[in-house]
């Protein structure tokens, strides 16, 4: 009974804590400016499946595609005995399933298979990163804490996992040694080659193994899943939404601002269109900070998975620019959760001197190319390139701060009706004689 209120206890504090962050998270996400997406669901369904699901771009680089495979699929399905852990938690009963009989025993042995998987992953992923070093883990943006937040995910699934194989290990012992309270299941398949390892325990040690293990899984995943949304993980659950609400059009195809569209409209037509009843205000062009983007551009910051893969494509960055797209979206995050604390601590009306441009420089943004090569490569379809794009804007339109070249364009459109600096009258010359 003491056991069953303590589980109850733990289970509605994990709970409470994570629908808590959820809410905070999702206030910050709704900072940005509100944007309508309704269409195509179909489409969008079979996108999500492909992407998310299926992780379908994660196949471009084979190796890393297979073994986040195993990791993803195994943590899954192992967890499918939490169902199990819960009821024997909150009931006080002990392996409640194992009344099925032998599919019980071929359930958990299969389970210990995707385990080992699971653990064979990550350890080749703690490898690539901290002893190969692949550079992309090790940009300058990559600091301190993003590297020991993927080093704590791997570790922890790496104990999780271990302490289902010693459970399962020690609870078989008992089982052969008729201890009570642990009915008979026979051994499973990975748990039942380490049993050697704890032959010699005696009972009461092995029920401290056991009891210990299982309370050691329960929290520790009660634990994982509060700690994901302070995390680069956090993708596991906002992938999903992320993709499903992603831009459905050519991926070179650019967001006209429909405030700037109407007036080009209302110029070609020689007439000056009224805002609309409810009131429209024209707004700031392009972004500046946090509240400037969408709730979608928050979203995909809140979704970055910290891979660098946009980062090792992007062109700008390969020959030595400074952009790095991964940058970008990690510094639009930041912002975001800065701006919720603030404004939870002192509400709505809350400003500062800053912006988004006191960490990301305008040498990042004009080093882009616009070549989407980061938003083709991201395995969650983040699109970088519209917040470089919007930042962009805010220069050009707001600030009247374009590079030198930009400015001759600008100005030659203005004056010749062509972005060279010849005059309308002059452009056939180069077909005489």
């Amino acid at each position: 009974m003491i056991s069953s209120i303590v589980f109850a206890v733990v289970l509605i504090t994990t709970i409470v804590v994570f629908t808590l962050k959820i809410r905070s998270v999702t206030r910050n996400i709704k900072l940005g400016k509100s944007l309508e997406i309704k269409d195509h669901k179909p489409q969008r369904w079979a996108l999500m499946a492909r992407v998310a699901i299926g992780q379908l771009k994660m196949t471009k680089r084979p190796i890393p595609a297979i073994l986040h495979l195993f990791v993803y699929v195994g943590f899954i399905i192992v967890n499918i005995e939490m169902l199990e852990i819960l009821i024997d938690g909150l009931t006080g009963s002990h392996r409640i399933f194992s009344f099925i009989g032998g599919s019980y025993n071929a359930f958990i042995s299969a389970f210990e298979i995707f385990g080992i998987a699971v653990m064979f992953g990550c350890l080749i992923f703690l490898i690539r990163r901290n002893v190969i070093r692949l550079k992309r883990f090790w940009s300058k943006e990559m600091t301190l804490w993003p590297r020991s937040d993927a080093n704590i995910i791997l570790i922890t699934e790496l104990f999780l996992m271990s302490a289902i194989l010693t459970m399962n290990a020690t609870d078989g012992i008992l089982q052969a040694r008729a201890h009570a309270h642990y009915p008979e299941t026979g051994s499973f398949l990975i748990s039942g080659m380490i049993q050697p390892l704890y032959a010699g325990i005696s009972d009461g040690g092995l029920v401290f193994l056991e009891r210990f293990s299982w309370w050691f899984h329960i929290v520790g995943v009660f634990a994982f899943l509060n700690y994901i949304p302070y995390s680069k993980h956090f993708h596991v659950f906002l992938a999903f939404p992320n993709v499903y609400y992603s831009k459905l059009e050519p991926k070179g195809k650019m967001t006209n601002m429909p405030s700037i569209t109407k007036e080009i409209r209302s110029m070609l037509a020689g007439t000056t269109e009224q805002p609309d009843e409810a009131g429209e205000e024209l707004g700031l062009f392009g972004a500046r900070d946090v509240k400037d983007f969408t709730w979608k551009h928050l979203m995909d910051a809140f979704t970055c998975t910290e891979c660098g893969r946009c980062t090792s494509s992007c062109p700008a960055n390969i020959t030595g620019k400074k952009l790095s797209p991964r940058k970008v979206v990690m510094d639009l995050r930041d912002r975001v959760e800065y701006l919720g604390k603030q404004i939870k601590k002192h509400g709505q009306g809350f400003t500062d001197d800053k912006s988004l441009f006191d960490r990301i420089t305008t040498e990042e943004l004009w080093a882009c190319t616009t070549c989407n090569a980061c938003t083709e490569e991201c395995p969650v379809n983040i699109d970088p390139l519209s917040i470089i794009l919007e930042m962009r804007r805010y220069l050009v339109m707001e600030k009247a701060s374009a590079p030198g070249e930009l400015n001759s364009i600008f100005s030659n459109i203005e004056n010749n009706g062509a972005p060279w600096q010849f005059s309308p009258e002059d452009r056939l010359l180069w077909a005489e004689k």
